[in-house]
């Protein structure tokens, strides 16, 4: 079913429902986009902005921790030769 028949349906059984005033339809329709978009974000395991700047900063910290180990080991390698 294409978008235009959903919201085609949706209107339709809004009038068949007695909704007649504007102001009603327009909560029922907003409403039904929130509902569509939170089922999408859902969907998508999008996250926050503040939970993905969190985790960038744990992987910086991780890359930083893991360089220097890396410099560690070369350099006692360089020792023993």
């Amino acid at each position: 079913m294409s978008n235009s028949e959903k919201f085609l349906k949706t209107i339709s059984g809004l009038i068949e429902n007695g909704i007649l005033t504007s102001k009603d339809i327009k909560k029922e329709i907003s409403t039904d986009l929130k509902f569509g978009r939170d089922k999408l974000v859902g969907k998508l395991q999008l996250v926050s902005r503040e939970e993905f700047e969190i985790l960038k900063k744990r992987i910086n910290k991780q890359d930083l921790a893991i360089k220097k180990l890396l410099k560690k080991k070369n350099s006692k390698k360089v020792k023993k030769s």
